[in-house]
């Protein structure tokens, strides 16, 4: 009946839709009711709110309670209005119940009489007294707000349909509004829009009132891009959550100037700036939305299980489990059991059936650490997970596929172990489609001082200590130190020093003693004594005595002719 007022007007630039929360037969008693005033509306469809067109709607008047609850957020994001009539459906249902009431009985014609006539005053006030074009005009003003920001605008229902995508949005993705609107976010963008870290995804936390992330995304043209994205839960007029809102911008050139400044010092909870580092987190920021194995290689203790949670949390599984396993950790006997699980009375002790790791990880990502020391048997059960995803629990017949990225790590060098018949080659080929090596902390000591704050700032929250500094000194041991232990030696100096220290600044005297060397001449041995000097404790040194020198080769703990030759050597500082 709305819709036959409005249309009646014969408007011009003005388009017109209507719908129900459910597509019906259009009520015989509406008809008869708008037919006695000259109006035809026999012809029109009933449709429903998820049949109407895919196009921006400017206004949306609900007619009733019902309606205003069910109406969605129409793309186009439009002003709403609720005339909140009664249905005259139900008040004729409740005269004659059980039936469609016949054309002759009146009680039931003037519940339709008096809707018809209270629709036709308000279709009139709302064109002829300015209220559309208000309606209109606030729609147009906000719109053209937000089509002109420079922030990306996306806004999704809590099904994920898109309903707001602005310019920018356009700018950044690549995709056209049109691809957009109406769909599913996920559907819209391949891959995943949100790079894994949906809140709308299966077993996904629900979204909060407002969250900050960064992510790379892919464009449509292929291109990678870095983004600083908010999100904000949307709230309806009687509180509740009726989808999302997200805003986003473009960072990738500040981070590309960031990175050629070396102002990039972490990534992913890896602390690193030196150029062997950002390749590592390049190659983890590839990684991510791969489902390849990956095989990580690095010295004990240079953080290869950070870079496996990396990988998984900056892709499309950080939703799902990561689930971590120390092979070497277990015993022959009991890997099998605890990668692929068991049933009841497979072995002595199997007193009930246990889920391996590989199940709870099904759909998220395992990680094997030191893959190098599993057994022959349990390479030949791994492979074929590799292969097809399938294996079987420990004393069971029953077949179990699994949807599992595997990311693996050893320190050991796989293609002597190779040789030597302790690993399979083919395996060897399957874990390693990407391999990733971690470069030993001495093949980037500019990353010491970065790495001593780092862990000394956590240490000292830890232990609820009062700021603690490094001397120079100390630095320049740590920086000349070869660390055959990596990082994880680092740490452990740490916070052995900080034991040993009850003042304010960490000295010699506080490091632990060097009796845990392995044995053996190492480099640091045959390294002259000059070599403990490096640019940095020498600047700091100097800046502290005010370019005195001798004081300076005192506090570094060398002669002044090793600081002078120093000095002569790398030329001003």
């Amino acid at each position: 009946m709305a819709e036959g007022f409005a249309r009646a007007r014969n408007e011009p630039d003005i388009e017109i839709a209507s719908a129900g929360t459910l597509a019906t037969n259009v009520h015989p008693l509406a008809i008869q009711a708008m037919a006695e005033i000259g109006i035809d509306i026999a012809h029109q469809t009933s449709k429903s709110l998820d049949g109407l067109e895919s196009v921006d709607f400017d206004v949306v008047i609900s007619l009733c309670d019902q309606a205003a609850r069910n109406c969605p957020v129409l793309p186009g994001n439009p002003e709403v209005v609720n005339w909140d009539l009664p249905d005259p459906a139900e008040g004729a249902e409740a005269i004659r119940p059980g039936n469609v009431p016949e054309d002759g009985d009146e009680a039931a014609l003037n519940v339709f009489r008096a809707a018809r006539d209270e629709i036709h005053r308000l279709v009139d006030d709302l064109f002829e007294r300015g209220y559309l074009a208000a309606l209109a005009e606030a729609k147009s003003i906000a719109g053209l707000v937000l089509s002109n920001i420079s922030d990306g605008i996306i806004a999704h229902d809590m099904d994920r349909r898109v309903f707001y995508f602005n310019k920018a949005a356009e700018e950044i993705t690549g995709y056209d509004r049109a691809e957009v609107i109406n769909r599913d976010c996920h559907e819209a963008f391949p891959g995943r829009f949100c790079g894994g870290k949906c809140h709308f995804c299966e077993d996904a936390p629900p979204v909060s009132d407002f969250l900050r992330q960064e992510l790379d995304i892919t464009t449509k043209t292929g291109e990678e891009r870095f983004v600083e994205m908010s999100i904000r839960a949307m709230v309806g007029g009687t509180g509740e959550k009726i989808g999302v809102l997200v805003s986003f911008r473009d960072l990738t050139r500040e981070r590309r100037l960031a990175r050629r400044l070396g102002e990039v010092d972490s990534f992913a909870g890896i602390v690193g700036k030196d150029t062997k580092m950002l390749e590592v987190f390049d190659l983890i920021r590839d990684l991510a939305d791969s489902n390849a194995p990956v095989l990580v290689q690095g010295e004990s203790g240079t953080g290869k299980e950070l870079v496996a949670a990396a990988i998984h949390n900056e892709g499309q599984r950080a939703n799902r489990l990561f689930v971590p396993v120390n092979c070497g950790a277990l015993p022959e006997s009991l890997l099998e059991s605890e990668l692929f699980g068991h049933v009841k009375g497979a072995f002595t002790g199997a007193i009930r059936d246990k889920k391996g790791r590989f199940e709870l990880a099904d759909g998220g990502t395992i990680f094997l650490d030191e893959i190098g020391d599993i057994p022959p048997a349990t390479q030949v059960r791994l492979l074929r997970v590799l292969q097809d995803g399938t294996f079987e629990r420990v004393g069971s017949e029953r077949t179990i596929k699994v949807d599992v990225r595997l990311i693996s790590a050893t320190n050991k060098n796989l293609t002597e172990e190779i040789a030597a018949g302790r690993f399979r080659e083919d395996l060897f080929y399957r874990l390693s489609v990407v391999p990733v090596v971690l470069p030993p902390l001495r093949d980037r000591r500019n990353d010491i001082p970065l790495l001593v704050d780092h862990v000394l700032r956590r240490e000292i929250e830890r232990m609820n200590r009062e700021e603690i500094t490094i001397s120079p000194e100390v630095m320049g041991i740590l920086l000349s130190h070869d660390w055959p232990g990596n990082v994880r030696e680092l740490q452990n100096w740490i916070q052995f020093a900080l034991v040993k220290c009850k003042g304010e600044v960490i000295k010699a005297e506080h490091l632990p003693p060097r009796i845990g060397s392995p044995p053996g001449p190492t480099r640091r041995a045959r390294r002259p004594r000059s070599r403990k000097l490096n640019a940095i404790s020498v600047r700091s040194a100097l800046a502290e005595t005010g370019g005195n020198k001798v004081e300076a080769a005192r506090r570094l703990g060398v002669s002044r002719a090793t600081l002078y030759r120093f000095l002569d050597e790398i030329g001003d500082l």
